[in-house]
């Protein structure tokens, strides 16, 4: 089987599979698709990409590189992501591994959200549309919690959220109504909520405080 991996801070506005997918597209010939992670580092190079999100194709060549993995998991110290890259790049020499790093347009992350103002801005206004939306880059959940909220990006209703939506799980356990869970959590319309004018959002936050002293209002 081919392998489709994400962290769960990854938000899709299209399918992504049906590019992956296409018979006659421009990466058909691709083994490993990726986000490009942002970082120019050494530790990364040469792909620099994010293991928060990428597809792999099921052949000789990537069994290999994943058995290759596994093999070096004590090097892995937390992310596999650097382990990965440097095994990427001893295959594409050695193996004919072809690797591709997607697009930053179209798979954004978190080097985006934080750098690139003019994308975010395209994107919040809607005239950008991209694929997913990784936000990486950001140092706690606590903090990508906010920032998905304030992108309007965020459909758990606030009850549900952490340990509180395991107690309603449980008080909702044996329901007649099978989407009884659902029903209480899940929000059709984003739940937007500002926190920090200098942050991406979905509306103006000109009334919150930045979070990153001295920058100016996103809007």
């Amino acid at each position: 089987y081919d392998l489709l991996f994400q962290d769960v801070d990854v938000v899709w506005f299209k399918n992504p599979l049906e590019l992956f997918h296409k018979k006659d597209g421009p990466l058909v010939d691709y083994d490993m698709l990726f986000q490009d992670d942002g970082a120019r580092s050494q530790r990364f190079a040469p792909y620099s990409a994010n293991s928060g999100f990428y597809y792999v194709r099921h052949n000789p060549r990537t069994v290999y590189l994943f058995t290759s993995l596994m093999y070096h998991t004590d090097m892995i110290d937390g992310s596999h992501q650097d382990v990965l890259i440097q095994l990427m790049a001893e295959h594409a020499s050695l193996f004919r591994l072809k690797v591709k790093v997607l697009h930053d347009e179209d798979f954004p992350t978190g080097f985006h959200y934080h750098r690139r103002k003019d994308l975010m801005k395209s994107i919040m206004k809607g005239t950008t549309v991209p694929y997913v939306f990784h936000i990486s880059w950001t140092n706690n959940k606590v903090d990508k919690l906010k920032y998905l909220k304030q992108m309007g990006l965020w459909h758990v209703e606030e009850k549900c959220e952490d340990e509180k939506g395991l107690t309603l799980i449980d008080e909702l356990k044996g329901h007649t109504d099978k989407d009884a869970v659902f029903n209480a959590c899940c929000s059709v319309e984003p739940l937007i909520k500002c926190f920090y004018r200098d942050k991406p959002s979905k509306i103006p936050c000109k009334e919150s405080p930045p979070i990153d002293k001295g920058r100016p209002s996103f809007w």
